[in-house]
């Protein structure tokens, strides 16, 4: 590989990321290794953050405040989308991954840097969410993926790290690996390696145990304007303010926990915990809310397009031509998703008990069986007749041929 100057590596703070600083130089000959680290909510002390790339020998250590282009420009799209992938992740950690994505290109080019860099092992998937979304929007760009080939135990890793000073933050009593963001946490690796063992209460952090959630049930409302989330009680939020409300109220509740086997974009299955209370409990209100507002047959093609949806964004295909042409399917759908659904929280449940819009389409003296009738109950005798034609005409093809035989 001919050297470069200057490369932009895609900074958490972690094990891998931090020993990619000394590596990247050291193996790679890189004279300036400059780190970016996404601020998405996580709450971590990005200071302590920024040093510690620094302290690894990285050249520059960027901080980058992506939050809100976080929620409206990703999640956002996910709720309308009603985005979860194998019919239960609601995409937490794979939705950031296109945006620091983003954000790396933008930084390298601005800097004159000549490749971009992530610590992403080869098992994992954010090497291919990486890898797919810069390749889409900086081919030019080359990628390095150092702990894709070092070809080091976990344990020679640290080792080689501390070699440069670079601390481990793992520990015998802390097995687990997180992501965290602001719509949520990932939690892998240590005793969850076995899918029998159940989850100890020290891996959760965003949701409460069902013993110590509230005896008392909550009902609370959620608002929404072309599908968008807006309100919750009636009082209007700003999107970062009403995820970070959405996450306090579900989570104080026990809601929003996902203990699932799922299968990698690479090919293998894993066993994931995640916590993602706020942005689940959004996604229930929002469906809720669609079989108000949306035709019977907008509505079950959109349930299809969705599952599409949500491989293409845990895939890494982000930045692709057929996620931008669902994405404008699903704006259209939005027009008329305006309205509110009540949901109860109790001990580890959000039960739907209420929903109302004035675009629905539920209209209640069609439904009714009162005296406020108007259905033409004689048409409907017709309407079978028509409705099960061709299955008689099956069925009397079917006897012929078996009289004949």
């Amino acid at each position: 590989m001919k050297s470069l100057n200057k490369v932009v590596l895609a900074y958490s703070g972690g094990v891998d990321t931090s020993v990619c600083i000394p590596y990247l130089k050291n193996e790679y000959g890189i004279e300036n290794v400059i780190a970016f680290a996404a601020d998405l909510g996580q709450g971590d002390e990005l200071a302590l953050i920024r040093q510690k790339a620094l302290d690894a020998g990285a050249s520059e250590s960027l901080v980058g405040d992506l939050i809100k282009p976080f929620i409206e420009n990703f999640a956002f799209q996910a709720i309308r989308a009603n985005a979860l992938y194998e019919g239960r992740y609601p995409l937490s950690t794979a939705l950031a991954r296109p945006l620091i994505a983003e954000s790396l290109v933008s930084v390298a080019r601005e800097l004159g840097a000549e490749a971009v860099a992530h610590g992403c092992t080869a098992k994992g998937n954010d090497q291919v969410r990486f890898d797919l979304a810069i390749g889409s929007l900086a081919p030019e760009l080359k990628v390095l993926t150092p702990a894709r080939q070092w070809a080091m135990s976990r344990e020679e890793t640290i080792a080689y790290g501390e070699k440069y000073g670079v601390s481990a933050p793992v520990s015998k009593k802390s097995p687990y690996s997180i992501d965290l963001n602001l719509l949520g946490r990932s939690i892998e690796a240590g005793p969850l390696e076995d899918p029998f063992v159940a989850p100890s209460e020290e891996v959760f952090a965003m949701t409460a145990s069902i013993k110590d959630a509230p005896d008392e049930p909550q009902d609370i409302e959620i608002g929404f304007e072309s599908g968008n989330p807006v309100s919750i009680d009636g009082i209007a939020l700003d999107p970062v303010s009403l995820i970070r409300k959405a996450n306090l109220l579900a989570g104080k509740h026990g809601f929003g926990r996902i203990d699932m086997i799922e299968n990698r974009v690479v090919g293998i299955k894993s066993r994931e915990i995640y916590e993602t209370p706020g942005l689940l409990l959004l996604i229930r209100a929002h469906q809720e809310l669609e079989s108000l507002t949306l035709s019977a047959d907008v509505l079950r093609t959109k349930v299809k397009l969705e599952m599409e949806w949500a491989d293409l964004v845990y895939q890494g295909l982000w930045f692709s031509p057929l996620k931008e042409a669902l994405d404008g399917f699903f704006d259209r759908t939005q027009i008329d998703v305006n309205g509110s659904v009540k949901i109860r929280l109790h001990k580890g449940n959000a039960m739907i008990i209420g929903r109302k819009s004035n675009t629905s389409l539920y209209i209640e003296n069609m439904a009714t069986y009162g005296s406020d009738d108007n259905f033409n109950h004689k048409s409907a005798e017709g309407f079978i007749y028509i409705w099960g034609l061709p299955s008689r005409l099956w069925s009397l093809a079917k006897l012929r041929k078996n009289l004949k035989n």
